[in-house]
């Protein structure tokens, strides 16, 4: 059964910077295209950046420029780097990998004004 944890979420000032990393547990880590999701008070779910096994990204309009998505399949780590924080970014982040549909239990990242 494949266990995702993600850390790095906490408070932090509007212009500032975070980031998130999702440890990954199980096998092929490299072969699966993992994903960062949030969720805001109120709102649904939404993708924010996803990164497949050969390192292809891709962003939401909201986050491109501003996130980056990374991994290191050595250990089974994926990443977000936040800059440029908003207060609309302040949400619950997910780390999710495709293909097993398992999904982390998220941390919070709030952004204040």
């Amino acid at each position: 059964q494949v266990r995702l944890v993600e850390s790095g979420g906490g408070l932090v000032q509007a212009g500032g910077s975070r980031r998130l990393s999702c440890a990954v547990s199980g096998h092929f880590f490299s072969a699966y295209t993992m994903g960062w999701h949030r969720q805001a008070p109120g709102k649904q779910r939404e993708l924010v950046a996803t990164i497949t096994g050969a390192g292809s990204t891709n962003y939401a309009a909201s986050v491109k420029g501003r996130f980056t998505i990374a991994r290191d399949n050595a250990k089974n780590t994926v990443f977000l780097q936040m800059d440029s924080l908003k207060p609309e970014d302040t949400a619950v982040y997910y780390c999710y990998q495709h293909g097993t549909n398992s999904w982390g239990r998220g941390t919070q990242v709030t952004v204040s004004s």
